[in-house]
């Protein structure tokens, strides 16, 4: 067998050998669907947002076989347990509304602990040990706090501004219901003034009336009193 002979034997073995080992690799390789478990609240289907940034999802919701199993296993309990005693230390905290993440480390062992939690209830925890994926989760789940709380935040927001529209409302119509009765005072005032001065001036009238009967009555006696003295000094001499 010449030299060109021997090359084609060999590689057309290593072509076959190649694709021996593909095939019973592709017979082994865990379904792809493992590596995207996500833990979520017990009860629902799809707990939280599964929206990601491009190139993070496969780093932070997306869990890895070992993290699904430990989370099915109860990361939730063993951290609510871990947390009575003194040797976790808490590294971040972030709160939005009633939301929260932690990122929480376990030096003895050195394991890192995410959680997400509502009003102080744990909803997902993912332990590693890794501290690239720790911080990873962590960022990832900061950011579903915030969505999570915007509903939460304008309810809050919209409740304080109906509150101070209300508190607006009261303060005008107590301003306006004093007003009213200002002015209610202020008819009622009117009316006895209207009423005193036509009083008034009936009175004027009939003063006015009388004093021109009284005058006439005083030229009518001043003419009388003249009278009489011409009268009385008739034959009398003139003294001028």
């Amino acid at each position: 067998m010449d030299h060109k002979s021997k090359l084609r034997q060999i590689a057309l073995s290593a072509l076959i050998a190649l694709g021996t080992v593909q095939s019973v690799y592709a017979q082994t390789l865990p379904d792809s669907g493992a590596s995207a478990a996500v833990v979520s609240q017990p009860g629902t289907t799809s707990a939280l947002p599964t929206t990601t940034t491009p190139g993070q999802a496969d780093q932070t919701t997306a869990l890895t076989p070992d993290e699904a199993k430990q989370s099915a296993a109860g990361n939730v309990a063993e951290l609510q347990q871990m947390i009575r005693g003194s040797d976790l230390t808490e590294l971040r905290t972030t709160y939005n509304g009633s939301y929260g993440a932690s990122l929480l480390f376990h030096a003895k062992d050195m394991t890192y602990y995410v959680a997400l939690f509502q009003q102080k209830t744990f909803w997902r925890v993912i332990k590693t040990s890794d501290d690239t994926r720790a911080e990873l989760i962590y960022k990832d789940f900061v950011r579903q706090t915030m969505q999570l709380s915007d509903v939460e935040i304008r309810r809050t927001r919209l409740e304080a501004q109906k509150a101070f529209t209300d508190q607006m409302i009261a303060l005008s119509q107590d301003r306006a219901n004093r007003l009213q009765a200002d002015l209610d005072v202020a008819h009622k005032q009117q009316a006895i003034v209207d009423s005193q001065q036509q009083t008034t001036r009936a009175e004027a009238t009939a003063l006015a009336q009388q004093k021109l009967a009284a005058q006439n009555q005083l030229r009518a006696a001043q003419r009388q009193v003249q009278d009489l003295q011409r009268q009385l000094d008739s034959g009398l001499p003139n003294t001028h």
